[in-house]
């Protein structure tokens, strides 16, 4: 069970303010997309989500170069450290002179010049995160640049950010870093049997129907998770689409398909059944038709559809996959799964999966007994799931995790379990999901590995206090 560090659970006891609906709201009463209003924020423990340092790393061969004050680079230093990476790692401090002295754009060009010289090996690709001060203080960004690709000719510099005062507005430094980790792709003759997976930390998982579709069709599928080279990540410029199943990256998706030419498909993870089919027809129709073309004869990216827009009947008729034999498999799973549990309440966080509406929606349409759902706020893709919860759970609980009396919140109450770190933080249970960004679960595939993974956190506790403090679920962890 977790320990206070400071204080003492009688003292916590005593002075934490009540609840309001500040940070807990019943679900019938919650705004969309907003359930709470900004203000203080508090950072719980569970640390398994990526950050832009774990998701830099998967560039193979990269090295990543921060350049900011002692103080911001303390947590990167320390998740370069965590997973075994500080090889691949360096600093730039900026001190209170180079801040009144109008050479910022010198200490970053001398600085990150002075360390490549230091290398012993030449990195593939440099990931220069400049940060907020850069922003404050006007610094010529362009001419960085443009000044490190004169010096070095023959290497990739990739233009990254850790700005987090761009959270509330237009893209934040993850979804530019997503988009940015493509731009090293150029135009290259297309492979009309390769497919690139886009913009994910982790990869999916093998059996899901829609890698089962490509295999059994002949396709090559390139995925920068499981690229084992520079070269092999450089090959992904030859794949005439380009698929996102992970919300965050869409933005990276649109932008290299638009940049290089290719075809674009939206995907991401769901856990509606009519959401799976009409994906894997759009899939299907994709790979059965021509490349849609503009006037000047390229591939068209814009002309991407949704599973809002209006697939081929006859293509939605003739789906290669037995969607209605999996339809019966999950009802199995789900069935199998609730009757284990009992009625033992479930709370789910929205760091474990990118629509946890709509994975409280699947549960709850099962009877399973979910409580409560951890978000701060929702993707507008999941407003049909909202509306739904509210009409037919009205009572559940939505609660955030980032408000400043979440530190102080109650962790009494009944056995729980929890889908996610946080909500496991929460709730104090060793009874949980061990999962971030969806854990590579897709498909009618991804529903059964979701069943799975229910059983085997009923079944057996994991140790809390360990698990959730480690830095980047999935990557290597020293502690």
């Amino acid at each position: 069970m977790l320990e206070m560090i400071h204080g003492s659970r009688e003292a916590m006891e005593k002075y934490r303010p009540p609840l309001t609906e500040k940070e807990i709201i019943s679900i019938k009463d919650a705004a969309f997309p907003a359930p709470f209003q900004p203000g203080l924020e508090y950072n719980s423990p569970a640390h398994g989500t990526w950050n832009i340092v774990h998701t830099g790393m998967l560039l193979p061969g990269s090295h990543q170069i921060y350049v900011c004050a002692d103080n911001c680079n303390r947590g990167v230093v320390l998740t370069a450290a965590e997973m075994g990476a500080a090889d691949r790692f360096s600093t730039i401090a900026v001190e209170e002179d180079d801040i009144t002295n109008g050479q910022m754009e010198e200490l970053v060009i001398e600085g990150v010049s002075e360390i490549l010289h230091k290398l012993k090996q030449k990195p593939t690709a440099v990931l220069l995160f400049t940060v907020c001060i850069h922003h404050f203080m006007g610094c010529d960004i362009p001419y960085i640049y443009r000044t490190l690709r004169e010096r070095f000719p023959d290497q990739w510099f990739i233009e990254a950010y850790m700005d987090p005062i761009m959270q509330k507005g237009g893209l934040t430094p993850d979804q530019k870093l997503r988009r940015a980790m493509y731009d090293c792709l150029e135009k290259k003759e297309r492979n009309p049997k390769q497919v690139n997976i886009i913009g994910n930390d982790l990869a999916l998982q093998p059996d899901c129907e829609m890698l089962g579709l490509l295999r059994a069709r002949g396709y090559t599928v390139k995925d920068l998770t499981t690229c084992e080279s520079f070269e092999e990540y450089l090959s992904m410029a030859e794949s005439f689409l380009n698929i996102v199943t992970y919300p965050p990256a869409k933005v990276a998706g649109e932008a290299l398909s638009k940049r290089l030419d290719m075809e674009f498909l939206y995907l991401p993870q769901t856990f509606d059944y009519d959401e799976i089919d009409c994906q894997l027809a759009l899939l299907q129709e994709k790979l059965s038709g021509t490349p849609e073309t503009n006037p000047s004869g390229q591939a068209d990216s814009s002309a991407a559809k949704t599973c809002g827009e209006q697939v081929s009947p006859a293509v939605n008729n003739s789906t290669d996959i037995p969607t209605a034999l999996l339809r019966e498999r999950c009802e199995a799973e789900l069935e199998r799964t609730r009757a284990l549990l009992d009625g033992m309440p479930v709370a789910i966080d929205a760091a474990a999966v990118p629509r946890v509406l709509g994975l409280a929606r699947l549960l709850l349409s099962h009877g399973f007994r979910v409580i409560r759902v951890y978000a701060d706020s929702f993707s507008a893709e999941e407003q049909a799931d909202f509306v739904w919860l509210q009409e037919h759970a009205p009572d559940l609980t939505v609660c955030a995790t980032i408000h400043h009396n979440m530190r102080v919140f109650p962790r009494e109450g009944e056995p729980v379990l929890a889908i996610g770190q946080k909500a496991a933080y929460f709730h104090q249970t060793g009874h949980f999901v061990n999962m971030v960004e969806g854990g590579g679960l897709y498909g009618y595939a991804g529903i059964l590995g979701m069943c799975e993974r229910i059983r085997e956190a009923f079944l057996t506790q994991k140790d809390t206090k360990d698990l959730v403090i480690r830095k980047g679920l999935g990557c290597v962890s020293c502690i």
